[in-house]
């Protein structure tokens, strides 16, 4: 009988033990996506104050975009909440997960997207999916 019970507190705790380490991933990816949803909000900041004093937004891909807002572009106007961002080692705007971000920009409008934690750009339709999004 107390080889039973000895059992029984093992699978337990070893279920537990498991649990705890989902759990702990599940937080750990959650912070990881506020901290997306927080950057990309102060990019969105940046882009809106650079379109204010130069009439439009950035042009180019992301490490134009990122060069513009950090007073290296054309205009010379340097946005400082971007001083903040992180970016990988050619000077690219990336996510949490150090992808680089895509900027799209239509009219007043723009998207900031993230590969998500898989690194792997995917249509936003297909099962599994973890691209995230942000617009102004």
């Amino acid at each position: 009988m107390r080889k039973v019970w000895w059992v029984v507190l093992l699978v337990a705790a070893a279920l537990g033990a498991g649990w705890q380490s989902l759990h702990w991933s599940a937080q750990r990816l959650d912070g990881q996506r506020a901290k997306f949803v927080e950057d990309a909000g102060q990019l969105l900041l940046a882009l809106q104050q650079y379109k204010e004093f130069t009439g439009h937004y950035p042009e180019g891909q992301n490490l134009d975009i990122a060069r513009a807002l950090l007073g290296q572009g054309r205009e010379k106007v340097v946005i400082l909440t971007v001083r903040k961002s992180d970016r990988n080692a050619k000077g690219e705007l990336v996510d949490p997960w150090g992808t680089p971000l895509a900027f799209y920009f239509s009219g007043n409008s723009v998207l900031i997207r993230s590969a998500g934690p898989n690194k792997v750009w995917e249509d936003a339709g297909s099962p599994g999916c973890d691209d995230l999004f942000r617009c102004n």
